[in-house]
C-alpha cells in the first residue's frame, strides 16, 4: 500500500495527503473516530469468531449431555420438591459446578411438605389376579406395607348434588374410581390415520357427547376434580382411584393428590378402562393397593444458584435460567431435565472458553416452578439488585427439541439486541428459530414470566414440540430415552454465544415496553403482568 494510506486489517481506508491538508481538523477528528471504531469493532468481531468456533467445537466434540443426563435422570431420578430427590439434585449440581471451577451454592426461599415415594404396587385380586400399571399421586398418603384391599365402585349418574349426597355413605370401604371410562385408547392420529373417514368422525362425536355428559354429571354431583376425592373420603372410602389420559399411547399425567389420609392413585387407561367395565358388568372386581410413601415434615425448598463473577461489569448480570423440580411420575427428563442440562452444559463451555466475561453469567436452576413459579418468583423477590441489574434472561422449558422461536417479551427495542446476538450464532442454528418483535410479555407458564413481571428483559428459548404436550409433559412416560441429544446440543450451543455476546455487548440492553392493546372482548387497556410473590410454605 502507499505510504500515504492508512490500513487496518479486514478494513481498507484511503486517505491521501492532499485530502488531510485540505479537511477541516473536526472532520478530520470525526474521520479518524470512525475508523478507531471500525477497527475495534473488527477486532472483536475476529474474538467472536475464535470463541464461539472454539465453544461449538468443545459442545460437539466434548459433549457432558449424555452423562449428567444419566447421572439426574437414571441415578437421582424425578424432582418432585419437598423430596429428598430434590435435595440429592442440588447437591449433585453443586458438586458438578465445582468439577468445573463454577461456585454454587443452594439458596433456601422457602419450606414444603416432605414426602417420599416409596413402592407402589397395584392389583387385581378379583374375579383373577393381574398386576396393574399404576402408580400413587404426589403426597398421597400411605397404605403401609400391609395395603388396602376393597372393591371398586364408579361414580352414579344423578340428578342433583342432594342425589349424590345421599349416594356418599355407600362408599365405606370402597376403593371409588372418579375419572371417565375413555372410549378409545387409541390417539386421534392413529384413527385419522387408519380409520375410514366416517368411523373416525362417529368416535369423535360419540366421545364429544361422552365427555359432555360427564361434565354436566359432575356438574350436578357438585364437586370438582380436587374437592370430590376430599368427600369421598370424608364419607368413608377406603381410596381413590384415577386415569389421566394424556390422549397417547401409554400416556397419563400424573400430578398431586388431595386426600389427607387415603391413597390416590392413577391407573393407565388400558387397566382403568378394563376395571370400569367389570363394574358396569357387575363382576365387582377387587384391587390391593401397597403405596408406602413416607412423610418427612416440613423440608427446605431451595434454589441451586451457580455464578462466574463478570470481571468489567460483575454488577450486572447475564442469567441462565431452567426449573430443576418436576413431577414425578417419570423422571422430569424432557419436563425440565433436558432445560437443566442445557443451562449447565452452557454454563461448563462458558467456564472452560470465557472464564472472564465482561458481566456476570448466573444460572438458576429454580425450584417449584410446577407449583407456580415459586422458585424464581422468590428469586425476583428476595434480590432486586440482582433483577435491577439484569442485561437479558435466557430460560429453556419446553421439552428436547431444538429451539425454533424467540420473541422480544414486550420489550420495545428488543429487536436490536436479539437479533445482533443472534448473528454471531452458526447458520445451522438459527435457520430454523422463527422471531417475533417485539412480542408480548409473558404472563406465565415459566420461569421467564417471574422476570418480566418486573421489568427484567427475559426471553423464552422454545423448542420444537417432539410430541411433548401428549407423550412427555407431566407424564408417566417423561423419561431419559425420549430425549433427543442431537437438539439439546444445538440449544446448548445456543445459550452460550447468546450469554457470551450478551455478556460483551457494551450496550446495557433497553427495558422499554410497548403499549399493550386493548381486550376487544372488555374495552380495558391491556397492562404490564404483575410481580407475584411465591407460596413460601407448600403443603403443610
Amino acid at each position: 500500500m502507499p505510504d500515504d494510506n492508512y490500513y487496518s486489517p479486514g478494513i481498507i481506508i484511503f486517505i491521501n495527503s492532499k485530502t488531510i491538508k485540505t479537511l477541516k481538523m473536526k472532520r478530520i477528528t470525526s474521520l479518524l473516530t470512525i475508523v478507531g471504531l471500525a477497527i475495534g469493532q473488527f477486532a472483536i468481531a475476529q474474538v467472536d469468531k475464535q470463541l464461539i468456533q472454539s465453544m461449538v467445537k468443545e459442545a460437539n466434540e466434548n459433549s457432558q449431555l449424555e452423562t449428567l443426563a444419566h447421572e439426574m435422570l437414571d441415578v437421582i431420578g424425578p424432582r418432585l420438591v419437598g423430596t429428598p430427590q430434590m435435595e440429592q439434585a442440588g447437591d449433585w449440581a453443586i458438586a458438578k459446578y465445582k468439577e468445573w471451577g463454577i461456585p454454587a451454592e443452594n439458596e433456601q426461599w422457602g419450606e414444603w411438605r416432605g414426602w417420599d415415594r416409596g413402592i407402589t404396587h397395584i392389583d387385581m385380586v378379583h374375579p383373577r389376579i393381574q398386576s396393574l400399571n399404576g402408580t400413587q399421586l404426589a403426597w398421597s398418603p400411605s397404605t403401609g406395607k400391609k395395603g388396602v384391599t376393597g372393591e371398586l365402585v364408579v361414580l352414579p349418574t344423578v340428578e342433583n348434588s342432594a342425589q349424590f349426597e345421599q349416594w356418599l355413605p355407600s362408599v365405606k370401604g370402597k376403593l371409588v374410581m372418579i375419572s371417565m371410562k375413555e372410549p378409545t385408547g387409541r390417539p386421534d392420529y392413529n384413527w385419522e390415520e387408519f380409520a375410514t373417514k366416517d368411523s373416525s368422525e362417529k368416535m369423535k362425536n360419540d366421545r364429544q357427547v361422552q365427555e359432555e355428559e360427564w361434565r354436566e354429571n359432575m356438574r350436578r354431583i357438585g364437586y370438582d376434580r380436587r374437592t370430590l376425592p376430599e368427600a369421598l373420603e370424608k364419607a368413608g372410602a377406603l381410596g381413590i382411584v384415577t386415569s389421566y389420559w394424556s390422549k397417547g399411547f401409554g400416556a397419563n399425567k400424573i400430578f398431586s393428590a388431595s386426600t389427607k389420609k387415603i391413597p390416590t392413585v392413577d391407573l393407565s387407561l388400558e387397566d382403568y378402562t378394563m376395571l370400569y367395565r367389570l363394574v358396569e358388568y357387575g363382576s365387582k372386581p377387587k384391587i390391593k393397593i401397597v403405596a408406602e410413601s413416607k412423610e418427612l415434615g416440613t423440608v427446605p425448598a431451595f434454589n441451586t444458584i451457580a455464578t462466574i463473577k463478570g470481571s468489567e461489569k460483575p454488577e450486572e448480570y447475564v442469567i441462565l435460567s431452567a426449573h430443576f423440580d418436576s413431577w414425578d411420575g417419570g423422571t422430569g427428563a424432557t419436563d425440565n431435565g433436558t432445560g437443566t442440562l442445557v443451562m449447565m452444559e452452557a454454563m461448563r463451555i462458558l467456564k472452560k472458553i470465557y472464564p472472564n466475561p465482561k458481566r456476570t453469567i448466573l444460572v438458576g436452576h429454580w425450584g417449584s416452578e410446577e407449583q407456580g413459579l415459586n422458585g424464581s418468583r422468590a428469586f425476583v423477590e428476595d434480590h432486586p439488585e440482582i433483577v435491577n441489574n439484569i442485561q437479558a434472561v435466557f430460560n429453556q422449558d419446553n421439552g428436547t427439541g431444538r429451539v425454533v422461536n424467540m420473541n422480544g417479551a414486550g420489550f420495545l427495542n428488543s429487536y436490536d439486541y436479539l437479533t445482533r446476538w443472534l448473528s454471531a450464532v452458526p447458520k445451522e442454528i438459527t435457520d430454523p428459530i422463527e422471531t417475533n418483535f417485539p412480542g408480548s410479555p409473558a404472563t406465565g407458564g415459566s420461569d421467564n414470566a417471574s422476570f418480566v413481571a418486573a421489568g427484567a428483559p427475559a426471553f423464552n428459548l422454545t423448542a420444537l414440540n417432539w410430541s411433548y404436550w401428549n407423550y412427555t409433559w407431566h407424564t408417566n412416560l417423561d423419561t431419559y430415552d425420549k430425549v433427543v441429544f442431537d437438539d439439546v446440543r444445538s440449544n446448548a450451543i445456543l445459550t452460550a454465544i447468546l450469554a457470551y455476546m450478551a455478556s460483551e455487548d457494551p450496550n446495557t440492553t433497553s427495558r422499554e415496553k410497548i403499549v399493550l392493546p386493548t381486550n376487544f372482548e372488555t374495552g380495558i387497556q391491556r397492562s404490564w403482568p404483575e410481580q407475584r410473590s411465591p407460596t413460601r410454605k407448600g403443603g403443610l
